[in-house]
């Protein structure tokens, strides 16, 4: 009796907390952010364009959208991502503005506290169900968090396919993991690096059926794109293209550090960036190639998340949301492998604190260089705690007259 009083009383707890966060970070963001001139605008604005029978791929109707809700300049000449997002956008664009920025705050966080219970709940001990409130506390001043709910950032959708498409293989069921990992398509240059390693990975497994539901889930999004817009495909190119020239050397990738390392000659950026992604991508791909079998499908999606970034052509500092996945990993194995909170806190609070500053570099310079070191940390303890594991199994492996 006493038991389930406790538990009920900690449950609330939780609750009250949990829901206290949440609630002052939206109110903060929704009073002082203007939206209006953020991410979150030009995702409402292609939803609402949607439900008005326009195209946000018209630069006419695109320019025009935003003048009637208040922005003078539109960033972009049309809506920059594929297509198919635009649609996904459509709930949001049935919402004012204001309504719309608020809910996805709220759900943004909700998403993020979401996928962390469930992932400590992995190791169904107790030691990890009370790291919920704190790890989630942590992650809320994680640098790309901050940045992600201040801009209205679609990285909480890409967070939920993530882990949906792990939940789905653990499941055995390929089909709907293949077809939700295809959807990673509808930021490219965030998916096209970790398809290539989670595609290997896939093959090496011989998992046929994911590869399929990657392949329908591309032939999905490539015809809804088609029944807004027949010539979508080439604008979003064109388009992307021109991005891709704005900020290139601005942000904390191989190609933009390349671009500043060969004094902006984009010969030079290109072959050496090109080398040095070949280099990332093709160790990584040796590296799950060659462990197939050994490693768990969330040690496959921490190493393709955190290489396929690093590696790709231009993603900003919010787009390493996704590397909840494998923090929460990380302070999870820290804590069953040393009996104790205190070197997973210090690791949190140490990415914690480096990622803030590499916020503050990017807003006090317009460079996103510094956020690189978010990629450096989380890369290093996975691949560190990936050895010591590897390591010790060898050595209980080994006969003791040995």
């Amino acid at each position: 009796m006493k038991d389930s009083i406790g538990k009920n009383i900690g449950i609330l707890l939780t609750v009250i907390l949990l829901g206290g966060m949440i609630a002052l970070r939206s109110m903060q963001n929704y009073s002082d952010k203007n939206y209006r001139g953020s991410n979150f605008f030009v995702f409402w604005l292609s939803g609402r364009l949607l439900t008005e029978g326009q195209n946000p791929y018209n630069p006419d109707q695109w320019q025009t959208g935003h003048e009637v809700y208040g922005v003078t300049n539109a960033r972009e000449a049309i809506f920059l991502y594929p297509l198919p997002l635009a649609v996904l956008m459509v709930p949001l664009g049935l919402l004012t503005l204001d309504e719309a920025y608020l809910g996805w705050q709220i759900i943004a966080q909700l998403s993020i506290a979401m996928v962390v219970f469930t992932l400590l709940n992995r190791w169904d001990r107790p030691e990890h169900n009370r790291l919920f409130i704190p790890v989630v506390l942590f992650i809320f001043f994680f640098g790309p968090t901050y940045l992600t709910l201040q801009l209205g950032s679609i990285g909480p959708l890409t967070l939920i396919i993530l882990f949906a498409a792990i939940l789905f293989l653990e499941k055995k069921n390929s089909y709907a993991a293949g077809i939700l990992l295809a959807l990673t398509m509808l930021k490219p240059p965030q998916g096209i690096s970790f398809l290539f390693l989670i595609g290997l990975w896939l093959l090496a497994r011989r998992n046929w059926k994911a590869l399929l539901g990657i392949l329908l889930g591309g032939i999905f999004l490539w015809m809804l794109g088609m029944s807004i817009d027949l010539d979508w495909v080439s604008k979003f190119i064109h388009s992307g293209e021109a991005a891709f020239d704005r900020r290139l050397g601005y942000q904390s990738n191989l190609w933009s550090f390349s671009y500043l390392v060969c004094n902006n000659n984009m010969n030079c950026s290109f072959a050496l960036g090109g080398v040095l992604s070949l280099i990332f991508l093709g160790s990584a791909s040796y590296y799950l190639w060659r462990n197939h079998a050994k490693l768990t499908i969330w040690q496959v999606f921490n190493i393709s998340i955190l290489v396929g970034f690093i590696s790709t052509i231009f993603l900003g500092s919010y787009d390493q949301l996704p590397y909840i996945i494998p923090i929460v990993w990380i302070v999870g194995t820290l804590v069953k492998g040393t009996k104790s909170y205190i070197y997973a806190f210090l690791f949190l609070m140490v990415l914690d604190l480096f990622s803030l500053f590499a916020l503050e570099k990017q807003a006090s310079t317009g460079r996103d260089l510094w956020s690189l070191g978010n990629t450096a940390i989380v890369l290093g303890m996975v691949m560190m705690l990936l050895y010591r594991q590897t390591k010790s199994i060898v050595e209980k492996d080994i006969p003791a007259n040995v």
